[in-house]
């Protein structure tokens, strides 16, 4: 994202610390900082941001610290289940009704006419619907008006049908709370288990578009009311936006985050006896996974987690730290499941003489929604600093 930036001519060094990143979830935390004292929130109070987007789910835990600082109680958690998934199930109905076929065909040939389809279904029935069946009236989606371009495309029995009934749809009831229901119960699931690490959350706030979703409220309100305090701030949808504007103006305002990955550097030590025969390599050596911060762990924004590493070679002119990360609390070696690699930096190593007793000290900070990496060669205490975007 830095590099983008750097090359549009947006920043002029692209590692200017002018330039800071947030997530959304956490952009709505501080927007929510604002109208916490009008729940009857202090010092101390924690609670949860449901990040309803169009695509993603987001939810964070947050505590009130004092001076207006937040910091963050339990490990961000994240599901593909945000309102553009209520619009893909309608797009699976309609498919039902005039073939795979002829949908396939309309998005490859008439893409803008699916867009208008998705539009005016958002504007007349998804953004109305309550879930009340008295508020509902079925509606007549009319395919002549709202995509002409797919009558071409329909054939056969679902042509002769579809003749039969004017080329009209119904939507009725039970068809629509279909759409949401299956989208929903995936954002249920995830506030039943971040409460779960939290019970003792005060507060509940709704943000995002979908929020704004009626029938969504009523289903979280149904679910949860009962255990937790729940809102939705005015205009929701501006929340995220709101809230890094807020961030850029103060980034001290967030004061912990908790690492959602493992994080470790790819090393070679000697093979020992006990290791696997097959990972020695042709000079004697095993590649590993050398942990440096394990997930889960809450961290201030400025706290470092360092290491003193050495050259495996005596001739070595110099180092490539390879870095990782994991799902798992720890993992041995650097190509186990669910491993991923985040990038690499090299070190330069002169002073040859010395041998392998040139230690690098290599520093990683993970507070801010960048990492951000540090070497120190300890020898001639020459310094390397590199960022990688955050995984977190």
């Amino acid at each position: 994202m830095r590099k983008c930036l750097f090359d549009a001519g947006l920043i002029k060094r692209i590692g200017t610390l002018g330039l800071q990143f947030t997530t959304e979830p956490e952009a709505a935390a501080i927007h929510c900082m604002s109208i916490l004292k009008e729940h009857g929130l202090s010092t101390g109070a924690k609670y949860l941001i449901v990040d309803c987007g169009g695509g993603t789910v987001d939810l964070t835990v947050r505590k009130l610290l004092p001076d207006n600082k937040l910091g963050e109680t339990t490990m961000r958690s994240e599901d593909f289940c945000g309102g553009s998934y209520v619009d893909d199930k309608f797009l699976e109905f309609l498919e039902k009704k005039v073939s795979k076929s002829a949908m396939n065909e309309l998005k490859e040939k008439n893409y803008g006419q699916v867009n208008y389809m998705v539009q005016q279904f958002c504007f007349h029935v998804k953004i109305p619907f309550t879930g009340e069946e008295s508020d509902f009236g079925t509606f007549e989606w009319d395919i002549e008006r709202k995509c002409p371009a797919l009558k071409k495309y329909v054939t056969g029995s679902e042509k002769n049908k579809l003749r039969e009934d004017d080329w009209i749809i119904d939507l009725d009831f039970k068809t629509v709370k279909g759409f949401f229901d299956p989208v929903i119960d995936k954002i249920l699931k995830l506030i039943k288990d971040q409460l779960k690490k939290c019970p003792d959350c005060s507060m509940m706030y709704l943000v995002g578009g979908f929020s704004e979703s009626k029938y969504l409220q009523t289903r979280v309100k149904q679910a949860f009311e009962h255990k937790i305090k729940i809102a939705v701030p005015p205009r929701p949808v501006i929340a995220v936006v709101s809230g890094a504007c807020e961030y850029g103006l103060d980034t001290k305002a967030v004061s912990t985050r908790v690492l959602k990955w493992t994080y470790g550097v790819l090393i070679s030590p000697k093979w020992q006896p006990g290791d696997p025969p097959s990972r020695k390599d042709s000079n004697g050596r095993i590649d590993k996974f050398f942990l440096m911060a394990e997930k889960e762990v809450q961290v201030d924004v400025d706290k470092e987690f360092s290491e003193r590493l050495y050259p495996s070679y005596p001739n070595q002119t110099s180092i490539d730290f390879c870095i990782y990360y994991t799902s798992k609390y720890s993992a041995t070696y650097c190509d186990e499941p669910e491993m991923n690699f985040l990038g690499k930096f090299n070190v330069d190593l002169p002073d040859v003489h010395l041998g392998t007793n040139r230690p690098v000290m290599l520093t990683l900070r993970f507070g801010s929604m960048e990492i951000f990496l540090k070497a120190t060669n300890e020898t001639n205490r020459k310094v390397y600093r590199t960022t990688f975007c955050s995984t977190e």
